[in-house]
């Protein structure tokens, strides 16, 4: 076929992309395959089952290639005009789309491998054309099931695909930088708060109790989950929308399917029994008890176009979540607590701002900070003891996945046993609140069962056993601040039980540190060394509560010396961000300023060397200052110790002495001034 020949079928871009990935020096059924010519891994992860509505048996890419430790997608059209759909807020994810262009149904299979929870990334590769001479290429870097791809502009041909050496170059290019992950883990906060803001609207219209909400909401996402055994074998496919018929038979209730749905998935996953009937009960209370939500009726305006006829308040709210919450718990922001964003909404709609209970939640990029300044890795043992919905649980376990995945590659045995153990063995939450622990238990069991150790219960009545054996060298806290002291009891407590050298962090109404817990802290401070104070902005937790919090870390089983051990005082207060009831807003570079934070905290003032530091946000002599503490337990926050020095310098001097003659001459010249000889 000449260059010039126009095609005429689809057969003829397929033989054009064999024929230059030839050229390159891939071979077929070897380097690269043809549709379901696939390994029995990518099959798994391309089965409709997935998160999409019809569930087929499993995706066929018109090509694919899984030589590399990233799987490609190739998806090809006839017809240049078929390479992409797309609106000015990006790529159109409609069936039409997904069908008929080459990118969409290139996108579409990468996000669903994504969605079944076995890739984290893909690259996506849409091909059309009329001829060997008029073809147009676009490559996406796919990193979650839901979140906008990143195209990569500069690749307009396979020739990346050539060997590990061209694509490792092209991937360093293609994966998210820093920055990059920190805006899609703000983004993916604010739009999961639209979301719970709108299902808190719609449960409101139909008059399910505020405090039912959320543990409607995760009962629900978690009846979606296809059923796994501990072996990763699919037994059973998660319910969707259209497995809510309305039925008033009372076994065949909305409600009651999906209740009897989670029992079958926490029955395989062999979720111990005395977990499930706490989580079972809580679940049958909010979704099954009441009869009048699975009676058919008119649909409400927020899911009008998303059910076709009249349905049941329960398959109504079910189908919002489906739709729009239950993509969203992928890789794409692993650190964000799902559940807990939901409850901060939901809890500011039942209890105001939420200070009447003390419960308010860490937001992630808070807990994913903290996790960081302790230096969370995938051989730490990381413990929480007021773990509420576990988003410090969650921030740490995707560092440690992160750190494990590094060491060991993405995908390479040796990662998945470690995380695997990860998941199994290293986290340890205890909550009281019998709501809090089936949030926390269902957020982690959504992130591939990380729920073995949340357990229910007091964390000062728990076996010392427990923590004995758990043997914690990494504990996070934010304690419900009504509790004796601000909360600090909880982080002495867990002090006691940790590894020798190992570290805490708190978050707590830096009150704890000036006064209001001043027994606990001289008792913490006889054991355990306090190495730094971070002074966090009085808005951290708006619109939740308004108070002035503090983050203390300490080094444990090692006693404070007061006359040597300098502790590192930080001003964080400005951290980049304006937080408001309708969201946070990006006023002076949060991004930067959260990379940085971490840095000051282990480099104290020479961190401006370091050559990633964002020196010109900073005045570090401002913000940054060693001090001692005494033993008072009352002199832990920052502007006890911050740098009021008035002394005047040579240059305040000469500056005040130039400002001087400048007024005499001004005076002269107006007349109005002394004869000076």
């Amino acid at each position: 076929m000449s260059n010039n020949v126009k095609w005429k079928l689809e057969d003829h871009v397929n033989d054009y992309i064999k024929k230059e990935l030839g050229s390159l020096g891939l071979v077929n059924q070897k380097d690269f395959n043809v549709e379901s010519n696939m390994s029995d891994f990518m099959k798994e992860a391309l089965k409709g089952s997935a998160k999409t509505k019809n569930k087929t048996t499993f995706g066929k890419p018109d090509f694919h290639i899984e030589k590399f430790h990233t799987p490609i997608i190739i998806e090809n059209k006839l017809h240049t005009n078929k390479l992409i759909a797309q609106t000015k807020n990006g790529l159109k994810m409609d069936e039409k789309s997904i069908r008929h262009f080459a990118v969409n149904g290139a996108v579409h299979y990468a996000q669903n491998m994504i969605a079944s929870d076995k890739y984290k990334e893909v690259i996506a590769i849409g091909i059309a054309g009329d001829s060997e001479e008029d073809v147009a290429i676009s490559v996406y870097y796919v990193f979650g099931s839901s979140a906008e791809p990143k195209l990569l502009s500069g690749y307009t041909n396979l020739n990346f695909l050539e060997n590990k050496k061209t694509f490792d170059s092209f991937y360093e290019d293609a994966t998210l930088s820093e920055k990059e992950k920190h805006r899609i883990l703000i983004d993916s906060q604010e739009l999961l708060k639209k979301h719970a803001t709108n299902l808190n609207v719609l449960m409101n219209n139909h008059n399910i109790p505020v405090d039912q909400r959320v543990v409607y909401v995760s009962g629900m996402l978690l009846s979606m989950q296809d059923v796994v055994n501990k072996n990763g074998e699919v037994k059973g496919r998660g319910l969707i929308p259209h497995d809510l018929n309305g039925d008033q038979y009372e076994d065949d209730r909305d409600g009651v399917l999906i209740v009897n749905q989670i029992k079958k998935y926490l029955t395989t996953k062999q979720i111990p029994v005395d977990k499930q009937i706490l989580m079972l009960g809580s679940f049958r209370e909010a979704i099954s008890l009441d009869k009048d939500r699975d009676e058919l009726i008119q649909l409400d305006k927020k899911v009008a176009k998303l059910i076709i006829d009249k349905a049941s308040v329960t398959k109504q709210v079910f189908t919002y979540i489906y739709e729009h919450v239950y993509s969203a718990i992928d890789g794409t922001a692993g650190h964000l607590d799902i559940m807990g964003e939901m409850y901060s909404v939901f809890l500011k709609y039942a209890l105001g701002d939420g200070k009447e209970i003390g419960i308010v939640l860490t937001p992630p990029y808070i807990t994913k900070m903290m996790s960081q300044v302790l230096d969370v890795n995938m051989d730490s043992q990381v413990m929480d003891l007021a773990t509420g919905s576990a988003g410090f649980l969650i921030a740490s376990m995707e560092t440690m996945i992160e750190d494990a995945e590094r060491t060991h590659g993405k995908n390479t045995t040796k990662a998945k046993v470690k995380i695997k153990k990860i998941k199994e063995q290293q986290l340890l939450g205890v909550e009281l609140n019998a709501k809090m622990f089936t949030l926390a238990a269902t957020n982690m069991i959504l992130r591939g069962d990380g729920s073995s150790n949340i357990q229910k219960g007091n964390s000062f009545d728990r076996p010392p056993e427990l923590y004995q054996y758990f043997k914690a060298n990494k504990l996070l806290l934010n304690p419900p601040f009504t509790f004796e002291e601000n909360g600090m009891p909880f982080l002495e407590h867990g002090l006691k039980f940790m590894e020798k050298g190992g570290r805490a962090a708190i978050i707590i109404q830096d009150s704890a540190g000036s006064g209001k817990a001043t027994k606990t802290n001289k008792r913490i401070l006889k054991n355990n060394t306090m190495i730094a104070s971070i002074k966090m902005p009085v808005d951290t937790f708006q619109p939740s509560a308004g108070v002035q919090t503090s983050i203390y870390i300490f080094e444990a089983g090692k006693p404070h010396n007061f006359e040597m051990d300098t502790v590192k005082f930080i001003d964080f207060r400005n951290d980049g961000y304006k937080r408001t009831l309708r969201g946070n807003y990006e006023i002076d570079h949060p991004t930067e300023r959260y990379q940085d934070i971490v840095k000051i905290f282990r480099l104290g003032k020479t961190a401006k060397r370091n050559p990633d530091f964002h020196y010109e946000l900073w005045n570090l002599d401002e913000v940054y200052v060693e001090d001692l503490i005494t033993d008072s337990g009352t002199d832990w926050n920052f502007e006890v110790h911050q740098n009021n020095d008035t002394t005047p310098l040579e240059a305040d001097f000469m500056k005040t002495i130039g400002d001087y003659l400048s007024f005499e001459v001004n005076q002269l010249l107006n007349g109005r001034g002394e004869y000076i000889d």
